[in-house]
């Protein structure tokens, strides 16, 4: 007992040296395009945070510790922790822009991806509906399909009555909420995948998986809607936890 009671002091002790070794740095970023919301990641200490409007930001690291500064319009920059950086608790980044060149040069109409872009330079012709001969109507967001077959199930009376009892309309709420969870786990995986794997890494294989596994969590979206990127990677964090065990006991 006194044995066990020892190593639990001393593996405490380390934890707590650990902790103490960890100092705030401040720093700024510089960059040519926006420096809002740029990621700055302690690979090393495992600390995430964005840079604010002004491109400030503030973090924990020691000593040879690795900040990353990831961001779509920027090259990605590593930075070594040195004596003179925690003497001065301060860094400053230059980014430079990230650019996209062409291997080959492409004659005629192309697509982008961009759709207004693409509508232009595609043969199609549009079909003619309010947008394009002047007629006032609804221009917000269109429905999805799911959207739209429950917002005419719960329509009128009858098929309220009729729908509700037959578990129909229940069954298209799931649909709904289904579909609008997969935009939002896109839109995360595509901002915070590199991000969240290279401070905990998880085999390529299981990844999907991994990403369906925090999208139907009962939480998922209050813990990730309109959040911020700190927000939801702190949520991704919980969630890989909760996987990797779930992996142990297969």
């Amino acid at each position: 007992m006194k044995v066990q009671i020892l190593l639990c002091c001393f593996i405490g002790s380390i934890s707590v040296v650990k902790a103490q070794n960890l100092q705030e740095i401040s720093g700024m970023v510089i960059g040519e395009d926006d420096i809002e919301n740029i990621h700055v990641i302690n690979k090393t200490s495992r600390r995430f945070t964005v840079t604010k409007a002004n491109g400030t930001f503030v973090i924990e690291a020691k000593l040879h510790d690795t900040i990353a500064f990831t961001a779509i319009q920027y090259t990605t920059r590593e930075i070594i922790i040195d004596k003179n950086i925690l003497e001065n608790q301060v860094i400053r980044v230059n980014l430079s822009e990230e650019v996209n060149t062409l291997d080959e040069v492409i004659v005629g109409k192309v697509l982008t991806g961009n759709l207004m872009s693409d509508i232009i330079n595609s043969e199609a012709e549009p079909e003619n509906n309010f947008y394009n001969v002047g007629i006032p109507g609804y221009k917000g967001k269109r429905a999805t399909q799911a959207e739209r077959k429950l917002s005419e199930a719960k329509s009128g009376m009858l098929n309220k009555v009729v729908n509700g009892v037959t578990g129909y309309t229940k069954m298209l709420k799931a649909h709904v909420k289904l579909e609008r969870n997969d935009v939002l786990i896109t839109q995360i995986r595509q901002r915070l995948s590199d991000d969240l794997f290279t401070l905990y890494p998880l085999d390529v294989s299981k990844r999907m998986d991994f990403w369906y596994f925090c999208s139907e969590s009962p939480d998922f979206l209050i813990r990730c809607k309109g959040q911020s990127d700190v927000e939801i990677l702190e949520y991704l964090i919980e969630k890989y936890a909760v996987y990797k065990n779930n992996l142990k006991s297969e």
